[in-house]
């Protein structure tokens, strides 16, 4: 028989908010670099960085709604 197993730390608090808006400044500089280079890169990229733009976007606002359905059901 195995002995009393660890006990599971307890989960991070993460503030997801800010790691999306972080991301979302690394595709924001990266959609600037693309256009600065224009012609020379596939447009491919720009497209890529601006569905990661949007996806992020759509991100954030169901974050926001998940987190006021939470603070209602805490009244």
């Amino acid at each position: 028989m195995p002995g009393p197993g660890k006990q599971a730390p307890p989960p991070l608090q993460v503030d997801t908010a800010r790691v999306v808006l972080g991301g979302m400044a690394l595709w924001a500089v990266a959609l600037v670099v693309l256009l600065i280079l224009g012609d020379r890169v596939d447009r491919m990229w720009t497209w890529t960085c601006v569905a990661a733009l949007g996806l992020a976007v759509l991100g954030l606002g169901i974050m926001r709604l998940q987190g006021q359905d939470r603070s209602r059901d805490e009244d």
